[in-house]
């Protein structure tokens, strides 16, 4: 961990022509001034590639040319593919940073050489508005499996991770249009510690029209074909698989009533059949 070390920062963006450059504007202009800057463009239809030739010149930013995929996680492995830097920092489109996001970050892992894996606070806004976090009272330090499970607990755009861990899980799913972060995050927080910086470093903004979270009106089932993967495949260690069974039978319960409210009885019955599957410890399967 130095102070010279090359952070790479990865944005993925899809028709986005005006949110994108307020994001970039934001990594251009971090205190911290060892980065590279990785824009990877998937297929936008809207101008977005066009409109960043003006960064081309860049000596310190790169631009991705896609076909449009449609998998966040897809995009950010192209990404860091073509990446140099000891650190993967990444950025969603719609959101940005404060000016000493990454500095911090870099500050407080020289002096936690134990930590692979960072993130941050993040000021949330829907609409120009800020939404209240004083709710949100889980854990965000140390051993973040079983707060994880429950939901996405870990802002994309608040992590910054060590290129190698990035590269021996084999970066995100790539066949995810929603929840590769929690499911990633999952593998991580398995087996190795988080840190954290208590700080708003981080401007999430929310509430408009091409959010993929906002296109289906709920992501839980996304959460549960990632989570079952996971599961099946005996991911986790003995005690941590038994936390994440006991976690995708319960989301499954809760999802087979909420189609049966909705009368999908055949998807109510489907689901209800897997909470009772993996209800059962894994042990006796």
């Amino acid at each position: 961990m130095s102070y010279r070390d090359l952070v790479s920062v990865i944005i993925p963006v899809y028709n986005r022509v005006k949110m994108v450059h307020e994001a970039i504007e934001s990594v251009l202009a971090q205190s911290y001034n060892n980065i590279e800057l990785i824009i990877a463009d998937d297929g936008s239809t809207d101008g977005t590639l066009q409109s960043l030739n003006k960064y081309r010149t860049y000596p310190n930013v790169k631009i991705q040319s896609l076909d449009h995929c449609g998998y966040p996680g897809q995009v950010r492995n192209s990404a860091a593919g073509i990446s140099e830097g000891v650190w993967l920092a990444f950025l969603d489109s719609d959101d940005i940073w404060l000016e000493d996001k990454i500095l911090k970050q870099i500050e407080y892992l020289s002096k936690h050489r134990e930590y692979r894996f960072i993130h941050t606070l993040e000021k949330w806004e829907r609409r120009g508005i800020t939404v209240s976090q004083r709710h949100r009272k889980h854990e965000k330090e140390g051993d973040l499996f079983r707060t994880s499970l429950g939901k996405c607990e870990i802002g994309p755009s608040t992590v910054m991770m060590d290129r190698s861990l990035f590269q021996s899980l084999g970066g995100f799913r790539d066949d995810l249009e929603i929840c590769e972060d929690y499911e990633f995050w999952l593998r991580i927080t398995s087996d190795y510690p988080v840190a954290y910086v208590d700080e708003e470093l981080v401007v999430k903004r929310g509430g408009h029209d091409d959010q993929l979270s906002g296109k289906y009106g709920h992501i839980e089932i996304f959460k549960i074909e990632a989570l079952r993967k996971l599961v099946d495949e005996r991911f986790f260690s003995k005690e941590k698989l038994r936390q994440a069974s006991g976690e995708l039978a319960g989301k499954c319960l809760i999802y087979s009533k909420g189609c049966l409210k909705r009368g999908r009885e055949k998807e109510a019955k489907k689901y209800e059949s897997l909470y009772f599957f993996y209800s059962v410890d894994d042990v006796q399967r």
